[in-house]
């Protein structure tokens, strides 16, 4: 393979719905999704596919790459919504599909459109990823189960494609996602992960009983509770061996997930390419990925096989120090002062504190330092009062950089109570 000079790494984000979209703005070189059929995300908010043609549209209004997924195990029954949906997706305009049924991509290559090989098809050796190159693809997702070394290796190997890799989020426990475990607990192929319907039993506690020696091996432990991916400190490695794009999981995340990871991977990113990376910046990339969801971090297969430590055995779900608190909601908002005007219901504000203004149906999302706090038109704050009960309630108005919407709601990031 003849040596070329390496393009920038691109980074992808995940979208749950259009907030998350307003959430990376600026800061991703491509995001992917899902519409209302054939993701692997079924229980996400996903786009409606009338709604596709815009969503693209803003993408690459904003210099943003759109991907579309639709890597789910497909029936025979299923490719005339198939059709009408990729059809949606070539008038939209997407730049790339990704998939991993062989069908589905004779499908997309008889009309036109470029396609991504899923981590689900598991390329786990360069003669995989050459036969999909052969295919078509313009970018191969490698297998999850692959070392760094092993990376490099196929990407020496093969020619044109792209490689891309994931960085940051969710691990399953099986192979490239390829489950039945949830479709078994359900007794329903309806709830089978290579549907997009995992309802995660291996983020449960188990028992397990070893009928030879007749004990249990587990007594209600999350034994196969793997931790979260994180890659941050490892950024200038990655892009060293080669690989193009790094994607971030969390397309059932909430907006704020989505924008601190993408943030913290953009500036790491950055930071490698202006030869500024340093120890104490991915200290602090970590410690800010660690204030959003999160079940614990590991570095996954790139450097070995996972040991015990990186399965979370203790705690199920978000093991962060933090928390999101609604603590009110915009009443109105006043374009021509670019100010709104919220109620308070929980708490207080003060100067600098930091807000989030996130739609409930809208797709309004907002991280929003406090710059001014009036109350009754004229009274200037530096503080507001506490607000404990209901007969507390405050009414304030408050400078936005960006337009809101009457009922958005509003956040605040705040410690957990630690336990005594």
């Amino acid at each position: 393979m003849p040596e070329t000079k390496q393009k920038k790494v691109e980074l992808m984000a995940p979208l749950k719905n259009a907030k998350s979209l307003n959430a990376v703005l600026g800061r991703a070189d491509a995001v992917y999704f899902g519409v209302e059929a054939f993701n692997m995300r079924m229980f996400s908010d996903n786009f409606r596919l009338e709604d596709l043609e815009n969503i693209v549209e803003k993408c690459h209004q904003n210099n943003i790459k759109a991907y579309m997924t639709t890597n789910v195990v497909m029936y025979e029954n299923e490719f005339d919504l198939l059709n009408k949906v990729l059809d949606t997706a070539a008038k939209a305009n997407i730049d790339a599909i990704i998939v991993h049924d062989i069908g589905v991509i004779e499908l997309i290559k008889e009309k036109g459109l470029s396609f991504h090989i899923s981590t689900q098809a598991n390329i786990s050796n360069s003669r995989t990823a050459e036969f999909y190159e052969k295919l078509g693809a313009e970018r191969l997702i490698l297998a999850r189960e692959l070392s760094l070394d092993q990376i490099k290796d196929i990407k020496s190997k093969i020619h044109k494609a792209e490689i891309e890799t994931f960085v940051h989020g969710a691990q399953c426990t099986s192979i490239s996602g390829r489950c039945y475990f949830s479709a078994e607990v359900c007794g329903s192929q309806e709830y089978s992960a290579n549907r997009g319907r995992c309802v995660q039993p291996c983020r449960r506690r188990w028992r397990v009983y070893d009928d030879q020696s007749n004990e249990f091996l587990y007594d209600g432990v999350f034994f196969i509770n793997a931790k979260d991916l994180c890659m941050i400190e490892h950024i200038p490695q990655l892009i060293e061996a080669g690989i193009d794009a790094f994607k971030i999981e969390g397309r059932m995340r909430d907006p704020i997930y989505v924008e601190e990871t993408t943030s913290c991977y953009k500036e790491a990113i950055d930071a490698h390419y202006e030869k500024t990376f340093t120890q104490d910046k991915a200290n602090e990339w970590v410690k800010r990925l660690s204030k959003v969801y999160n079940r614990g971090f590991s570095t996954g297969f790139y450097f070995g096989l996972p040991k015990g430590s990186e399965i979370q055995r203790e705690h199920d779900g978000n093991v962060s120090d933090f928390k999101k608190v609604e603590i009110g909601k915009v009443l109105s908002y006043f374009p021509d002062k670019k100010a709104a005007k919220i109620l308070l219901t929980k708490g207080s504000l003060k100067l600098d504190d930091e807000i989030f203004i996130i739609g409930t149906h809208t797709d309004t999302y907002l991280r929003q330092k406090i710059t001014s706090l009036q109350i009754k038109q004229k009274k200037h704050l530096t503080e507001t009062p506490q607000v404990k009960t209901k007969n507390d309630r405050l009414t304030l108005g408050i400078l936005v950089d960006k337009p809101v919407k009457k009922n958005d709601k509003v956040f605040r990031i705040e410690a957990r109570k630690k336990e005594n």
